[in-house]
């Protein structure tokens, strides 16, 4: 039977567990400095002690920052298989978590599948799986059978949980007060918030908070403090319901850590770029230094069919001014749900992101990839410039489809390339441009 509980409470009894060693190795950091973070909040390391076959990550501003894969099966596509082809895919490029957001058919299997097969953190929204496991209307569904369904996902091996609990009555009050162009954007949010106006009773995952941060100690599990008011469009952007919810959700923070769970704030999906860093700087004020994890933020709201470039673009920014964690956008995203294809593109979009803001951050050892690459430009080495790409499939059918003249120059410059002209003119070569 081991010492602790969750990784929270190893850490602030000054245990360094096995999944710390891990981290640490992964970091280049020192092992007590990585649990002293932890036990101060600042770090998570998401790990159900059911989910055998986990990889761990530790999630920080100060860490390597990290990428979320949303995914799941639907009304309009429930091929099992496919989603799992998704789930492969998605961590053979460096994925470091997954979320099942499944709304309809079996579930329990598919997430158990993930479980038992997937090394990367599985996050889940128990609020959707309840409405598909009672299979009833809304209004039914009691605050006792909510809750059962957050110990279910527990016991399944889940390693972090949206729960939406910032989204109280006295929250919801203000919402219907000062009006929104987009309303409330959150699946998850806009259930509750429905649930609450039909029933007339308080939001059960706050009422009963205390009851799932038992649950959450128990399997090691991190609570993820959803935004339900997360802005849906830029003209919402840092609005009353946006910074009410950040208010309870740090409040709900700090009784999270006094059972020893860890804890990560969701933040933001729409959001003008000249916003982001005050936003930011906000909630590391309000959640007491908690990881932020975004999605997005999307930085305009114009591209439908491109919306993994303006979620890159906003997700570089937030993570080089604090977020820890962002939560991928594909192509797809406002228009349906995302192909293998699209996957692809959401996660190289997120991990372009997440590097350049490492890169801007200073986190160790962020830019010996970049340093790798470029010597190999340097010397003309395409296969080195392949196989560091972030996409070497890519990289190499670009270069195939039009292939050079010169093996040592591209199509774009030919002989007029200023690297191959720059490395024999200083080897002491003649450069005659046009005679070669």
């Amino acid at each position: 039977m081991r010492e602790y509980t969750t990784q929270m409470d190893a850490a602030r009894k000054g245990i360094i567990t096995n999944e710390m060693k891990i981290v640490a190795k992964k970091e280049q950091m020192k092992e007590d400095e990585l649990r002293e973070y932890i036990a101060k909040g600042q770090v998570i390391i998401p790990c159900n002690k059911n989910h055998s076959s986990i990889s761990p990550n530790g999630i920080g501003s100060m860490l390597k920052t990290k990428i979320n894969v949303n995914l799941g099966i639907s009304r309009d596509c429930v091929d099992m298989d496919m989603e799992m082809e998704k789930v492969q895919s998605a961590v053979d490029m460096g994925a470091e978590a997954i979320m099942d957001l499944s709304s309809y058919g079996d579930t329990r299997t598919f997430r158990r599948k993930i479980a038992k097969e997937c090394s990367a953190m599985l996050g889940t929204v128990p609020i959707y799986d309840a409405v598909v496991y009672y299979h009833k209307a809304l209004k039914e569904i009691t605050a006792r059978e909510w809750i059962d369904i957050v110990r279910m996902h527990a016991e399944d091996g889940v390693d972090f949980m949206t729960i939406h609990c910032g989204l109280n009555r006295e929250t919801a009050k203000r919402f219907k007060k000062n009006k929104r162009l987009m309303n409330i954007v959150s699946r998850g949010g806009s259930i509750m918030f429905a649930w609450m106006e039909m029933t007339g009773e308080e939001n059960p995952f706050y009422e009963y908070y205390d009851e799932i941060l038992e649950i959450f100690r128990e399997y090691d599990i991190t609570m993820s403090l959803g935004d339900a008011c997360r802005p849906g469009c830029i003209a919402d952007a840092t609005d009353t319901a946006q910074i009410e919810e950040l208010v309870v959700l740090g409040e709900l923070t700090k009784r999270a850590w006094d059972k020893d769970v860890q804890v990560m704030i969701e933040g933001p999906g729409h959001m003008p770029l000249n916003q982001i860093e005050a936003n930011m700087t906000i909630q590391k004020t309000l959640c007491h230094g908690a990881p932020f994890y975004v999605l997005g933020p999307l930085v305009t709201d114009i591209a439908p069919g491109y919306d993994h470039i303006t979620s890159a673009i906003g997700g570089a920014l937030a993570a080089t001014y604090g977020a820890s964690f962002l939560c991928y956008v594909t192509p797809a995203e406002h228009l349906r749900l995302p192909d293998v294809e699209d996957v692809k593109e959401g996660i190289i979009a997120a991990k372009i992101a997440a590097h350049a803001a490492d890169i801007a951050k200073g986190v160790k050892g962020a830019t010996d990839w970049d340093y790798a690459m470029s010597t190999a430009r340097k010397k003309l080495d395409w296969e080195e410039m392949f196989q560091l790409s972030i996409d070497p499939e890519k990289a190499r059918r670009y270069r195939a489809e039009a292939k050079p003249e010169k093996e040592d120059t591209c199509s774009m410059c030919g002989n007029f390339c200023a690297v191959k002209n720059m490395n024999r003119i200083l080897d002491g070569e003649i450069v005659s441009i046009f005679d070669e």
